[in-house]
């Protein structure tokens, strides 16, 4: 379990966070409704004022069900101005292949379609949520793509790990900051299988019956992925929940099923403990740690 950080450390980090905004006079936010995204428009808004602050979630085959609700009702709770614009990274054949670069080609589709709108402008800087764990993970692509467009991190760039980013959002009293993480769609796909609307909707149904069938049995904001191996679908959960289904044979049985009713119905669905990124562990080294 993570070491809850002392309030001294808060005020570092929200200091340091809300500095970072005193060199530009007004932002653009790349905001999902995650817990990461919303901190930064939460620390915007503190630091430059709401009016100067533009959140603007992309919309697409991809976006997990719940996540535009939720980037809704944190906009109007922070009282900045929300946009919400059809990305269509699906359209662009590096995307939809689905090789290594993948999210490469998903971060510049966002960043170009963001400008294209029209929703940058001189003075505005266009700023994400990646924190500093993200960066120390390995392979990023999608980072390489902002940072080439010149992307903003004021999360990484403090220093901030996510763990510190949810006890700062539970200091700013942030309805995200327990919100299980719930990254794009297709980060569930492994490389090589091509990316398509249909597999896309397939994964979100069978996350949601996942998620209803673990609320039944009293298992509640639950890290949760259902990943695409091909033929093959594999539910990772929280090490505490997947420890104790073994001896529950009513929730893997429940599990197994919400996930065949999505349309998985090849072989039998494993049940793992969640790992952030575990479809990079297929990747070859040199890559991994880049």
């Amino acid at each position: 379990m993570p070491v809850r950080a002392s309030r001294q450390a808060l005020s570092t980090d929200a200091a340091a966070l809300l500095d970072w905004f005193t060199r530009t006079s007004e932002v653009t936010v790349a905001f999902s409704g995650g817990v990461d995204s919303s901190l930064v428009v939460a620390a915007a808004a503190r630091s430059l004022g709401a009016a100067q602050v533009h959140a603007v979630t992309a919309v697409s085959d991809a976006l997990p069900t719940g996540m535009l609700d939720v980037a809704r009702n944190v906009a109007a709770m922070l009282g900045v101005r929300h946009s919400e614009v059809q990305t269509r990274e699906i359209d662009n054949p590096g995307y939809a292949a689905n090789g290594p670069d993948r999210c490469y080609f998903c971060k510049a589709t966002l960043i170009d379609t963001v400008a294209a709108h029209g929703h940058l402008s001189a003075g505005n800087l266009l700023v994400t949520g990646t924190n500093a764990d993200d960066v120390a993970a390995g392979w990023r692509p999608g980072i390489r793509a902002a940072a080439e467009r010149g992307v903003g991190t004021p999360l990484a760039d403090a220093g901030m790990s996510k763990e510190a980013v949810r006890e700062l959002s539970r200091e700013w009293q942030l309805p995200t900051a327990d919100q299980p993480a719930s990254p794009c769609l297709s980060s569930r796909v492994a490389y090589g299988i091509a990316i398509t609307p249909a597999r896309l909707a397939q994964i979100d149904a069978a996350e949601q019956g996942v998620r209803r069938a673990l609320a039944r049995h009293g298992f509640t904001s639950v890290d949760l992925r259902v990943r695409d191996l091909g033929g093959q679908a594999r539910v990772e959960i929280d090490a505490a929940v997947a420890s104790a289904v073994p001896g529950l044979p009513e929730v893997s049985h429940a599990i197994s099923e919400a996930v065949t009713a999505a349309g998985f119905t090849g072989a039998p669905v494993q049940i793992a403990v969640f790992a952030s990124g575990s479809l990079n562990a297929a990747l070859p080294t040199e890559l991994r740690f880049r």
